[in-house]
């Protein structure tokens, strides 16, 4: 827990520079859990340590297994050769803290600008690709791209052919942009070294073409895949010295002596009784090989797979025809259904409401940015239907249903403060990884118990993120869904449309004292009384050190302790604190959570009044005062 909590305060109190390498692309965890916990966890822990002594030692690759205990575990880790010794053990150690977000997954990894650290149980040093890779884009918009688009797709395509001839499977190069004095493109290339050339030359084409999907509007993209990673930018990420002489490679682009020397290799071989002993003992090893990989999981176990194409028809025998018997909720962006396919398995489909033609052209393109989201906090998206008569999502199944259900519904009071405590802390764990940790920013914007979901273990999930990229630029979900979640909704949102990362702040902050106590924030018993909406009562309580009033009644007292509650309420009144710099970022709260101390910059209301949403029982908005425009300047979806 300490070496967390020191990661994580290191990256907050060092703010990224240009080129940060604790950026991270994709975070990955295996849908299956390990069996053996204790075991799979000690050999874990010793193969990370083997792994951290290799890179040590002036290294950029490495490999570590133990398959002891009948639980074996394999790791592979890799930095990017421009760095230096010193900052691949950094990024390896933040990397390492990191894809503990896993659990108790069987498998993971975890992509970074700087390194890449993947375990899985099974062999998967020599995988190459896998179908559901995209191009990840930044969001910076080049003048002259075409110029630039121009250079890139040269120096890329060289990088591609170039790098499976090199040792160490690695190569850097830049090129000047015809048509300027200045403007120069950056990129690198790498393979993992377990691979073969031919694996690796395959792998760093399909890369190529995923990330010239980025080239034709943006100056900075990356391409991921199993077995390659590839990057360029119009800005420098390595220094001058460190490109690589590609021209002797490149003097023969034709791959003669791949393919058709195999043939005859084979050919030869095979002519006489000895070749076919070779032949059968090859073909025996290939097999043997084959089936390190497990049953079930043909990609291996962090496989990113993509969206997958449903046919309508399908899903709509799989929900009954949309009965309502099968609807398990309705949401801001459609009515969400059960449904059980042809494999037997049981999804949740999401018929969406949203009309507009942009939001058509943009689905499919879309739905991949959402699909490459990754993380055990956050509902998984299975695949998606666009060419029946409406758009629909496949999501994966939460049995137990959302939060709202335990907060006031019909499980209202069934939650004890452990499950209570886990959520808030998964959620906040979730948001951070959508402002912060994934290739672009994904604001929220609707954060409230409905779109949380809880899974078997009462984990919680976060429903319905990304889907605001989905509305036209002049709209917002506000102005055309906001009905029944005003509570949530930051003031400065709600009024004036200022959006950040620090509205879905508010909004967490909002949750996690309706998870305390236990009660809906808009409920007021009885307003001629004194009675108050619940973040009034909250700071009213906390200003006169009363926290504990607000804890739900159906809690044992003997199941928390005071200080933890008193702290956790602290942390939920910073979110909805104005100024709106005056809340943290999801990472500062996460970390606050994790760390057992208490909370020193304690929260204050002096100037909260600014924003202070009254809602009268017609369910409108009134203020006593105006707000400034000062702190709110974000637009919905950012590059990093």
């Amino acid at each position: 827990m300490v070496v967390v909590a020191v990661v994580f305060l290191v990256y907050l109190t060092n703010p990224a520079s240009s080129q940060p390498q604790t950026n991270i692309l994709i975070l990955a965890c295996s849908m299956a859990n390990v069996t053996n916990s204790r075991d799979f966890y000690s050999n874990l822990n010793q193969t990370f340590v083997n792994i951290r002594s290799q890179l040590s030692n002036n290294t950029y690759f490495a490999t570590a297994e133990l398959t002891r205990n009948s639980v074996p575990v394999y790791v592979m880790a890799q930095c990017r050769n421009y760095m230096s010794t010193r900052d691949c053990l950094g990024c390896f150690d933040f990397a390492a803290s990191s894809i503990r977000a896993c659990a108790a997954a069987n498998g993971a990894r975890l992509v970074l600008d700087g390194c890449f650290l993947r375990y899985e149980s099974s062999y998967f040093y020599t995988d190459t690709t896998a179908r559901g890779y995209q191009g990840l884009c930044g969001n910076r918009i080049s003048s002259g791209q075409s110029v630039f688009e121009t250079a890139v797709d040269g120096l890329l395509s060289n990088l591609s052919i170039a790098t499976s001839k090199i040792n160490g499977f690695y190569a850097a190069a830049t090129t000047l942009v015809v048509g300027t004095n200045t403007s120069t493109a950056y990129a690198i290339a790498q393979c993992a070294e377990t691979i073969s050339p031919d694996g690796c030359r395959n792998c760093l084409q399909v890369a190529y073409k995923n990330v010239m999907n980025c080239a034709t509007d943006v100056i900075d993209g990356r391409a991921v895949d199993t077995g390659c990673f590839m990057r360029y930018s119009g800005t420098s990420f390595f220094r001058n010295t460190q490109t690589t002489d590609i021209a002797p490679f490149l003097r023969d682009r034709e791959t003669s002596g791949s393919s058709s020397n195999k043939g005859a290799i084979i050919g030869g071989v095979v002519g006489g009784v000895g070749g076919l002993i070779i032949l059968l003992t090859v073909v025996l090893l290939w097999y043997r090989r084959s089936k390190r990989t497990a049953p079930g999981n043909l990609y291996g176990a962090t496989e990113l797979q993509g969206p997958k194409d449903y046919i309508y028809s399908d899903l709509k025998k799989a929900t009954k025809n949309f009965r309502e018997e099968n609807k398990l909720g309705e949401g801001g962006f459609g009515d969400v259904y059960k449904g059980v396919v042809k494999d037997g398995n049981i999804i949740a489909v999401k018929r969406l409401t949203i009309g507009s033609n942009t939001a058509k052209d943009n689905f499919e393109s879309e739905v991949r940015v959402i699909s490459n989201v990754h993380h055990r906090n956050l509902i998984r998206l299975l695949g998606c239907c666009s060419k029946g008569p409406e758009l629909l999502l496949v999501l994966e199944y939460m049995a137990n249903g959302s939060l709202e259900k335990y907060l006031y519904g019909e499980k209202q009071g069934s939650l004890n403060w452990k499950q209570r405590y886990d959520i808030i802390f998964g959620t906040a764990k979730g948001l951070a990884y959508l402002h912060e940790q994934y290739h672009v920013t994904i604001i929220h914007r609707d954060i409230k118990p409905s779109n949380i979901l809880l899974d078997n273990d009462f984990q919680p999930k976060i429903a319905d993120f990304g889907l605001a990229r989905l509305l036209p630029e002049d709209q917002t979900h506000t102005s055309t869904r906001f009905a029944g979640t005003l509570g949530y909704a930051a003031p400065e949102y709600a009024i004036h449309k200022q959006l950040s990362e620090k509205v879905d702040t508010y909004s967490f902050g909002i949750v996690v004292l309706e998870i305390v106590s236990g009660k809906r924030c808009t409920d007021v018993q009885n307003e001629s009384a004194g009675d108050q909406i619940l973040l009034e009562h909250a700071w009213n309580l906390y200003e006169t050190r009363m926290h504990l009033k607000l804890v739900d009644e159906n809690l044992d007292p003997s199941n928390y302790k005071e200080e933890d509650i008193k702290k956790v309420i602290e942390i939920a009144l910073m979110c909805t604190q104005s100024p709106v710099s005056m809340r943290p970022t999801m990472s500062k709260v996460v970390m606050l959570l994790n760390n057992q101390s208490r909370v020193q910059n304690l929260p204050s209301r002096q100037n909260v009044n600014l924003g202070v949403i009254r809602i009268d029982m017609n369910n409108s908005i009134s203020t006593t005062k105006s707000m400034s425009n000062a702190d709110a300047t974000m637009t919905a979806i950012t590059g990093r």
